[in-house]
């Protein structure tokens, strides 16, 4: 099967703004690429993943054969569905759907969403039950899949292929459940984060202030 995976980010600066209690915004964007970098390696080290993309601006070091596509705009779901349609042009069986904040994530996890049922769609859900933390869409049956993330996405994305005559198959997860929106899930992120930030020795950021170090 001929499956591509799909990963949005933000651009540099704008990432993780709910860290601020804990983490200066040097620090918060050192941890985005750091984790987009973790997610990129995993993904292109899975054999089941012919073609990796990104969703979003320019990055630095995002690595040779990565496919960049531009965000149109501030709606996710927009950009997600008009990058889509023209991904689905190259050709692709399945297209995972994944974001740039997993720092837990292997190369089983993405594997599993990869190897679904061709009339499966795929759903990860977070560690809460109610967003969606990966999507494994078949083509073509899902290429006009609408996406919902935001508040309640698990269950609307559900929902959504659920109406379209689309199996649902739920991927639980250590890997794909755990991603890093608030100060609570850093310790998730502690070893991507001394790397992204002191790749030398390791070292731990410095707290600005009093927001504490991780």
């Amino acid at each position: 099967m001929n499956c591509w995976a799909l990963i949005p980010v933000k651009a540099p600066g704008l990432g993780k703004t709910r860290l601020a209690p804990a983490l200066d915004a040097r620090t918060r964007e050192a941890l985005v690429s750091g984790m987009l970098r973790h997610v990129l390696d995993t993904v292109s080290a899975c054999r089941s993943v012919q073609r990796v993309c990104v969703l979003g601006p320019v990055r630095p070091n995002l690595g040779r054969g990565i496919m960049r596509f531009d965000d149109p705009g501030p709606d996710l779901n927009g950009a997600l569905e008009s990058t889509m349609a023209a991904i689905t042009a190259a050709g692709p069986e399945r297209i995972l759907v994944l974001p740039a904040d997993l720092p837990c994530l292997g190369v089983a996890d993405v594997d599993r969403l990869a190897r679904l049922p061709a009339d499966t769609l795929g759903i990860a859900p977070d560690r809460h039950r109610t967003g969606t933390n990966a999507l494994s869409l078949p083509l073509p049956d899902a290429i006009w899949f609408p996406f919902s993330f935001g508040q309640d996405s698990f269950s609307t994305h559900c929902e959504n292929a659920t109406n379209r005559g689309l199996t649902v198959e739920t991927i639980l997860s250590c890997g794909l459940e755990k991603d890093i929106d608030d100060p609570l899930d850093l310790a998730d992120a502690v070893r991507i984060l001394r790397r992204a930030c002191n790749p030398a020795i390791g070292g731990r950021p410095r707290p600005e202030g009093r927001k504490r170090s991780i």
